[in-house]
């Protein structure tokens, strides 16, 4: 691809022993030169996503923080903006709003709210309507919006984000999903399955590239690595069970094997080729990758 972006890397953490050993953990992260710290949104696996990334980005002075991903369905968007807002104004202006209509993995969570679990369909429209309400309030907006989902009026927010244009992030794999990625985000993360192989993957940026029209040039593409360097996360191996080995050997889009060299010219390959060039590690792989982050990182 023309102008590609620069690499950036990026760290999934979930949980720690106590909160000392959360902000040691996001230390590290910035000591590796990861550009970021990431943590997914769940009642049960997760520690509160605000709360610590706010705990992070105080710990530490460069690492962006941010969420992968809000399951929007379990936030009302305007204070879902609120809550982003305020976090980038206490970090600096060092947080990016992650949000996704919610995997199929997510209806527990739903049900222990008293929330219903929607056809995909549907969240994928309410995410719609939360996506419009968040970006304006974000964009000191007073919104007003009467939709199929939401019905806000006169919503506004303070303080406003330090970032004049705070980065969103939209996860997902589905055509219709990804479409609205395309036109409504500033990154897009491929949820696609650990296996997925390169026509796959580049079937699903072409959905990206024809829903975003020009602005395509401007989208960071997100991956989140499954294998490095043989490794793989221990929930991964629960899943892969005995074939946990050949998987990390195998040539799907989202495993880097072989040393250095050959795992970043790997890396520098999808960025040519599918424009993928914000990659994301579980923290079990962060200390596997950081030799590559070394080389390549802002290349």
């Amino acid at each position: 691809m023309s102008n590609p972006h620069p690499f950036r890397f990026g760290v999934v953490a979930a949980q720690a022993a106590s909160g000392e050993e959360w902000t040691a953990k996001a230390r590290r992260v910035e000591a590796l030169g990861y550009a970021t710290l990431v943590i997914p949104d769940t009642l049960q696996y997760s520690l509160s996503a605000f709360p610590a990334l706010a705990a992070a980005a105080a710990a530490t002075q460069t690492l962006r923080v941010g969420t992968y991903v809000i399951a929007n369905d379990l936030r009302n968007p305007v204070l879902l903006a609120k809550d982003a807002a305020t976090l980038d104004f206490l970090s600096g202006g060092r947080f990016e709003l992650g949000m996704g209509a919610g995997r199929p993995s997510a209806e527990a969570d739903n049900r222990a709210m008293g929330l219903p679990f929607d056809s995909g369909g549907i969240r994928v429209s309410r995410l719609a309507e939360s996506l419009a309400i968040v970006r304006g309030l974000l964009a000191g907006e007073r919104v007003n919006l009467a939709g199929s989902y939401y019905a806000v009026s006169g919503a506004a927010i303070s303080p406003r984000p330090v970032q004049a244009r705070l980065p969103i992030l939209v996860a997902g794999s589905s055509r219709r999903l990804l479409g609205l990625a395309g036109r409504q985000a500033d990154i897009v993360a491929l949820g696609i399955p650990p296996d997925a192989a390169e026509p796959f993957v580049a079937e699903c940026i072409q959905w990206l590239r024809d829903a975003a029209g020009a602005p395509f040039a401007d989208l960071e593409i997100n991956l989140n690595l499954m294998a490095v360097g043989g490794r793989i996360p221990r929930y991964l191996s629960a899943s892969f069970g005995g074939a946990a080995a050949d998987f990390a050997k195998s040539d799907a889009v989202s495993v880097l094997k072989g040393d250095i060299d050959q795992m970043s010219e790997r890396l520098l390959e999808l960025r040519d080729r599918l424009g993928i060039s914000y990659v994301m590690v579980s923290e079990e792989l962060m200390d596997a990758l950081a030799p590559v982050v070394a080389r390549i990182a802002s290349h």
